[in-house]
């Protein structure tokens, strides 16, 4: 099924995808022309080709996702250090579910490939699930772990051909996603697969 995706500061760049792989990019108007049939989705913000997250080790593997059913005793934010380590020694099966969690914190930031070399299975099984991409790890990573990494990594331009795998940040330029983070991402489709949307 074809779809266009156009968000409302970047109508000149709005993506036409196919199943799994990007049809053409190009302004709005002409993409509904050349295919009327097409389903639109409109989003605020602009469309991006995705970030790329290299802590993936750190936040899927080293780092606890608590189950919101645990918010009460655990809290909501990731756990790391020991805390993480006494909780996957005790239970060695909270690592899928923890990495799966991860995973979906990603996709709410417009993640849409991860970095870094990732050893363990639950890990490896969350991000092929979800069809995140796996990136080369920057030699020098610039701080602490985070969802909204500074600086923010930004895959190349999308092309017609290539997968359908961006993001979009409800934001009016790429200036202001720099200032506020990627915690403003509205929606990441990945594979064609719209994977994540704010409600």
């Amino acid at each position: 099924m074809l779809t266009i995706h156009v968000a409302e500061a970047t109508p000149g760049s709005a993506v036409l995808a196919d199943g799994a792989r990007i049809a053409a990019v190009g302004p709005y108007e002409e993409l509904t022309a050349a295919h009327p049939q097409a389903r639109v989705r409109r989003w605020p913000g602009i469309l991006t080709p995705g970030l790329l997250n290299p802590y993936g080790p750190e936040l899927l593997e080293q780092a606890y996702h608590p189950d919101p059913r645990e918010a009460d005793r655990l809290g909501t934010a990731p756990l790391t250090g020991e805390r993480a380590q006494a909780l996957f020694r005790a239970d060695a099966s909270l690592r899928g579910a923890s990495a799966r969690r991860g995973v979906q914190r990603m996709l709410a930031h417009g993640t849409v490939a991860v970095a870094g070399e990732l050893r363990s299975r639950a890990a490896l099984d969350a991000v092929r699930r979800a069809g995140l991409a796996v990136g080369g790890r920057p030699p020098v990573l610039p701080g602490p772990p985070s969802f909204s990494p500074v600086p923010l990594v930004l895959l190349p331009a999308l092309v017609a051909g290539g997968p359908a795998r961006f993001a979009v940040f409800d934001v009016p330029d790429r200036a202001e996603l720099v200032r506020r983070g990627a915690s403003t991402c509205v929606a990441t489709v990945l594979g064609g697969r719209l994977v994540y949307r704010r409600t």
